[in-house]
């Protein structure tokens, strides 16, 4: 088996996934997950699909993430490797469905429209 390229994404993070056999090594932008992704929580989720699946210390991962905040990010690493994984074998499609790490949370930052301070909020408004 060679090395599967996946993409994941999550607001405006994109992650773009490297995944080959090798001792369970997690390198994020050039650095180690437990570096990058600073809290215990965002490790668990990148570590998610692993766990899940039993897989854990097979696989090298190597990714390359931009844009957005470390949360999105760590969603958009975790929805590359799901995806990484139902190629490496199919079956764990039926692991990782019901945990909802196979779709694409697609909500995002409402825009701000004119004439209001944000996307909701307005101007205080005067009757007089």
């Amino acid at each position: 088996m060679s090395t599967i390229h996946k993409i994941g994404r999550r607001k405006t993070s994109v992650a773009r996934v490297y995944v080959k056999p090798g001792s369970g090594n997690i390198t994020i932008n050039g650095k180690d997950v437990k570096t990058y992704l600073c809290t215990d929580i965002l490790v668990y989720k990148a570590n998610q699909p692993f766990l899940l699946t039993e897989t854990a210390g097979q696989y090298d991962v190597t990714v390359n993430v931009f844009g957005g905040g470390t949360t999105g990010q760590a969603e958009a690493i975790r929805l590359g490797i799901s995806r990484a994984l139902i190629e490496i074998n199919p079956e764990f499609r039926l692991l990782l469905k019901p945990h909802g790490l196979l779709t694409r949370d697609a909500r995002m930052v409402e825009r701000k429209k004119p004439g209001q301070k944000k996307a909701r909020k307005r101007f205080q408004f005067s009757k007089r």
